[in-house]
């Protein structure tokens, strides 16, 4: 029988905590695990913004067709200006094309199947550490992953030399993948001198760039969080871009994002674009339309624009708070220096815990939190902040656990 031969597999590293999370009946339970917005009551509501789109859809869409592999194309268009802006050359010369897709992770797999059919003997470079979900989306594809070094915990050091030096070792064809901003799972970001030196690697290895941008507008803004993936835009030839709009519109369930690429002319994009669909119709024939509808509303409309950046801007606000508090709350309660946590951008931040620890946060202090030790810095609050401080100074405290 076919069924009756499968293992058991462990749970998922991050849903797995969710999961628990809910099983836990503590009245002061803090969830610092999946990674979705909350606001100082622990809420994820819905946007204002985005019910309003939802509004305006119910009374004007007068269909629900079939649409292309490629989405919404009035999203795709948005989508592509908010990535590289409206003064863009190479949107201008056709080199630039989006397509939606089933969230972020839609578009990575997306990339993968692409290679795997066009380009198998390609290696991908990850940075180490990186999000959690990016290893076995490329391994599912039989694709020949590299590790590259990116953030020491124990030091909490971004290795930018020792990456630089690892990457030089990247051929044409490779593909590197990079953190657009607000990395996950460090929070620690590359500033632009030495987003600088990345493209010079780049230009040098002239291997591709895959830059995952799910956090635009969470780190120092909307404009310039798109920093990196604008200069290299300037630099190098050929780029993927995945994005997110779970998280900058709180579209988590929706599942809206979209993979854009440049290609070297308007004619090798356009045929780009035939291999693109054909992977995605393969896959998941054509993405859902409710939410890339809204996103496409709402960058498209004026007013709602203005008010979706400065919903946007108040989460990015929010998080920033957080994170500075929670250093502070971490210096009173063990001493020392937590200025990194401060400085870090997004939603996450790493914290040198050992697996033991982590557990006996969670079964004694009733904090979660995924093994590896990053946290959720958006799952704090100012009512919990405190006691999430002392939970973690009172298990580094103990001899041994």
């Amino acid at each position: 029988m076919l069924f009756s031969k499968l293992d058991e597999l462990p749970p998922d590293v991050i849903l797995g905590i969710a999961q628990a999370f809910r099983a836990d009946s503590s009245p002061v339970k803090v969830d610092l695990g999946i990674g979705i917005y909350k606001d100082d009551q622990g809420r994820s509501p819905v946007l204002p913004s985005v019910k309003a789109a939802e509004k305006w859809l119910l009374d004007h869409q007068s269909s629900k067709s079939y649409l292309s592999s490629a989405g919404n194309s009035e999203f795709n268009t948005a989508i592509a200006e908010l990535l590289f802006g409206p003064a863009s050359d190479a949107r201008h010369e056709g080199r630039i094309r989006s397509i939606q897709t089933p969230g972020g992770s839609g578009a990575l797999r997306v990339v993968a199947d692409f290679l795997r059919s066009s380009s198998p003997a390609s290696k991908i470079w990850l940075p180490n550490p990186s999000w959690a979900t990016h290893q076995p989306i490329f391994a599912a594809c039989g694709l020949n992953i590299q590790r590259y070094p990116y953030y020491e915990v124990s030091r909490g050091k971004l290795l930018f030399d020792e990456m630089c030096a690892a990457l030089r070792d990247a051929k044409a064809n490779d593909v590197i993948v990079l953190h657009g901003c607000c990395h996950n799972p460090t929070g620690e970001d590359l500033d632009r001198s030495q987003w600088g030196r990345v493209a010079d690697l780049l230009e040098q290895t002239r291997a591709t760039p895959l830059v995952d941008l799910a956090y635009q507008g969470f780190g120092d803004g909307l404009e310039e969080d798109a920093y990196a993936i604008r200069l290299l835009a300037g630099r190098v030839p050929e780029m993927f871009v995945a994005s997110s709009c779970s998280k900058n519109f709180s579209l988590y369930r929706d599942r809206v994002g979209a993979l854009t690429t440049i290609a070297q002319s308007r004619a090798a994009s356009a045929t780009l674009q035939e291999h693109i669909a054909k992977a995605v119709r393969a896959n998941y024939s054509m993405p859902p339309d409710h939410g890339a509808s809204i996103v496409a509303h709402i960058l498209n409309d004026t007013d709602l624009r203005v008010q979706w950046q400065e919903e946007l801007e108040a989460m990015r606000s929010r998080i920033a708070s957080m994170r500075r508090l929670f250093a502070q709350e971490l210096t009173r309660s063990m001493g020392g220096d937590f200025g990194a946590i401060a400085r870090q951008k997004g939603m996450f931040s790493l914290l040198d815990l050992s697996a033991a620890q982590i557990a006996h946060l969670r079964e004694e202090h009733h904090i979660y939190m995924i093994s590896t030790g990053r946290i959720n810095v958006a799952g704090l609050t100012r009512e919990n902040v405190g006691r999430v401080a002392a939970g973690i100074a009172a298990i580094q405290s103990q001899a041994a656990i």
